[in-house]
């Protein structure tokens, strides 16, 4: 009956996914080693953007939810399940399994089709928003078929409940869109650097991690 994107478990999974730290240690002149942490350059208003953009698809998810509700017939309401935020359908999974298992999977459904707009429709791509509504998207879907498959608001719990589906099914489909959508995100060079901050320059894009010693100067 009820439905949570989980938003604060979600921003934590993708911000393992879009953070890097950029490491850089090396000798100084008199031998002794000392470690520099170069902070990456930035398009203006880049996480800005991308925190928009993955909110954006948040909201998405929700709305979707609740005017899943409304069309079935149902007037949904917003809750708290151990003070997380929780949109509830309003129906009875019991006397009305179709709806509430369309209730429950549409939230999934209306992200992975605006990740599949987003790499298919003709447009300038690789926007820090586009970027956070993917990365949001991601998110959810692991979230939804990992840690979140057995919570008490899981909608994955409720469609297996409502529906001829199990949970591993779902996770299938779902975790699978996710893969193809990774997948095609990796192979397109408008989304290079997805999972890391964007470095100083192009010859030292991606993640760098390492040491590099420099020889004693000697007088």
């Amino acid at each position: 009956m009820k439905s949570s994107a989980r938003t604060v478990v979600t921003l934590a999974l993708v911000g393992l996914c879009v953070t890097s730290v950029s490491l850089h240690a090396q000798t100084s002149a008199g031998g002794v080693a000392s470690d520099t942490v170069h902070e990456p350059v930035r398009p203006p208003h880049y996480w800005r953007d991308f925190t928009a953009g993955f909110a954006a698809s948040l909201l998405a998810h929700e709305s979707a939810h609740i005017i899943t509700a409304y069309a079935v017939g149902s007037h949904p309401w917003i809750g708290f399940d151990k003070g997380r935020p929780t949109v509830y359908s309003g129906l009875n999974a019991v006397r009305e399994p179709r709806k509430q298992f369309l209730f429950s999977s549409m939230g999934l459904n209306a992200q992975a089709a605006l990740d599949e707009g987003i790499l298919d429709a003709p447009h300038e791509r690789g926007s820090a928003f586009e970027r956070g509504m993917l990365a949001s998207g991601l998110a959810t879907a692991v979230f939804y078929v990992t840690i979140g498959r057995t919570a008490a608001v899981s909608d994955v719990d409720f469609m297996a409940r409502t529906s001829s589906l199990s949970k591993t099914d779902i996770t299938y489909i779902y975790g699978g869109i996710a893969a193809l959508h990774l997948f095609r995100i990796s192979r397109d060079a408008h989304y290079a650097d997805f999972f890391v901050r964007p470095q100083p320059s192009p010859s030292t894009g991606g993640l760098l991690v390492g040491v590099r010693v420099l020889p004693e100067q000697t007088h």
